[in-house]
């Protein structure tokens, strides 16, 4: 077979250099040469789209699309397609990064996750500090001309959000000072005697 494909070629190749120099040719090279060149006008004919019409149904035949993440769920992020860092920023998210990419993104980044990072510090004089630090890098970066997308990230009001951190720190120690208080009661409940449980049983069932 690989031996009639390369006598084949050989015979086209021949009636197509005879044909571009002008030289007759034999009734069967012209018939072969018109074939292949009918050939090759059918296959320039599949266009781009059917084309990829068929990869596609020839992956789904072999199971490529089966149990992918977001099969039969909307796909995220759709609404911000006009968005030109849209790639950059659905990166970030999903793999949870900090400190790199252009310095507007992560400042968005961080200005998303602000309040869980400040309830993870221990005293006021900590949230200021990391909240000027916050400020200062928000101003540095509006002063930068390098490209990429804008700044448009808030400055914090620093007393604003200090006196948020007490209120969500006040309401946690709340919150477990109830939980603890709960527990005690929950304790002194299990050592009462058991005839008092039961006198108690009783009284509820009169």
């Amino acid at each position: 077979m690989a031996k009639d494909d390369d006598e084949r070629r050989r015979r086209l190749e021949r009636a197509a250099s005879l044909r571009a120099a002008g030289a007759p040719l034999r009734p069967e090279e012209a018939a072969e040469l018109e074939r292949e060149d009918e050939l090759n006008a059918r296959r320039r004919e599949v266009d781009p789209v059917r084309r990829a019409d068929y990869l596609i149904r020839d992956a789904m035949a072999r199971g490529d699309f089966d149990n992918l993440s977001y099969a039969g769920k909307p796909i995220p992020g759709l609404e911000n397609v006009n968005d030109p860092d849209w790639w950059i920023k659905g990166l970030i998210e999903r793999e949870q990064l900090t400190g790199i990419g252009p310095e507007a993104l992560v400042l968005r980044t961080e200005d998303a996750r602000m309040e869980a990072t400040l309830d993870a510090l221990h005293t006021e004089l900590q949230v200021r500090e990391a909240l000027e630090a916050f400020n200062r890098r928000v101003i540095e970066a509006r002063r930068q001309l390098l490209g990429g997308p804008p700044v448009v990230t808030r400055l914090r009001d620093v007393e604003e959000e200090v006196r948020a951190w007490r209120a969500r720190r006040a309401a946690r120690e709340a919150a477990a000072a109830a939980a603890e208080d709960d527990d005690e009661a929950a304790a002194r409940e299990g050592r009462r005697p058991w005839w008092r449980l039961g006198g108690r049983r009783r009284r509820r069932r009169q």
